[in-house]
C-alpha cells in the first residue's frame, strides 16, 4: 500500500450515449474538476469519471443528481486508496503475481469493481495487481489481488460485501499454476485515455 494521497474519484454508467454526454457537459459547466473522462463501452452504455479534490467531485455527484438522466450504476469514492488509482490507469493485468494466494472479483459494473477494489486493498495486507474495466469484457469489471491466503481470503470478502448486488463471481486461488500467472498478465484492456493521464501522483 502506498501511503501518498489520490483525488476523490465518482464514476456514473449511463444507459444513453445522449444522456451520458449531457451529464459530463453539466460537470464540465459546473465545477472546476481536475480530471474528467468519458466514452462508450459495452453494451451501449456511456461512462463518465472525474478525480479531483473532494468538494469539486461532491459538486459533480450533485449536478448529476439533478439531471434528468438515467444512472444504472454509480460510486464515489472521496477517499480512493492510491493503490486503486495506480492500477485504473495500468496496462498490466496480472503481472507479478508470485504470493501464495490470488483473489478475483468481477463485478457487472465498472462502478462496482472500482468499488471492491477500494473495499479489497484497505481490509487486508494485499497487492492490487489489476483492475480491468469495461473494454472486451461486455461492460464488466474485474480485480485481482495477491498475497498471504488469509488476507486474500479477507480482501475478497471485504470486495464481495462492497460489490453487492452487482457482483458476478469471486474466487480465492492459492498457489496458481505459472500458466495461469501468464494468462492473466497476458490478457488486459483498458481504458486507453484513462491509462494516458496520471491522475493523484
Amino acid at each position: 500500500m502506498s501511503d501518498r494521497t489520490s483525488p476523490a474519484v465518482a464514476i456514473w454508467e449511463f444507459s444513453s450515449i445522449a444522456q451520458g454526454v449531457h451529464a459530463a457537459d453539466a460537470i464540465a459547466k459546473g465545477t472546476p474538476i481536475d480530471v474528467l473522462y468519458t466514452g462508450t463501452t459495452h453494451p451501449g452504455k456511456y461512462v463518465v469519471l472525474v478525480a479531483g479534490d473532494v468538494a469539486s467531485v461532491e459538486v459533480a455527484t450533485g449536478i448529476v443528481s439533478g439531471l434528468d438522466v438515467d444512472v444504472i450504476a454509480h460510486v464515489f469514492l472521496p477517499d480512493v486508496a492510491p493503490d486503486v488509482v495506480d492500477a485504473m490507469i495500468s496496462s498490466d493485468t496480472g503481472a507479478g503475481v508470485t504470493s501464495e494466494a490470488v483473489g478475483l472479483v468481477e463485478t457487472g459494473t465498472i462502478s462496482a469493481g472500482v468499488d471492491a477494489a477500494d473495499a479489497a486493498v484497505k481490509a487486508a495486507d494485499v497487492t492490487l495487481r489489476s483492475l480491468v474495466m469495461a473494454d472486451g469484457i461486455n461492460g464488466k469489471a474485474f480485480l485481482i489481488v495477491d498475497g498471504g491466503v488469509g488476507d486474500v481470503d479477507a480482501a475478497v470478502e471485504a470486495a464481495v460485501e462492497r460489490a453487492g448486488s452487482s457482483l458476478v463471481a469471486s474466487v480465492v486461488i492459492p498457489q496458481l499454476t505459472d500458466q495461469l500467472r501468464e494468462d492473466l498478465a497476458a490478457s488486459s484492456m483498458f481504458l486507453t485515455r484513462v491509462q494516458s493521464h496520471r491522475f493523484g501522483s
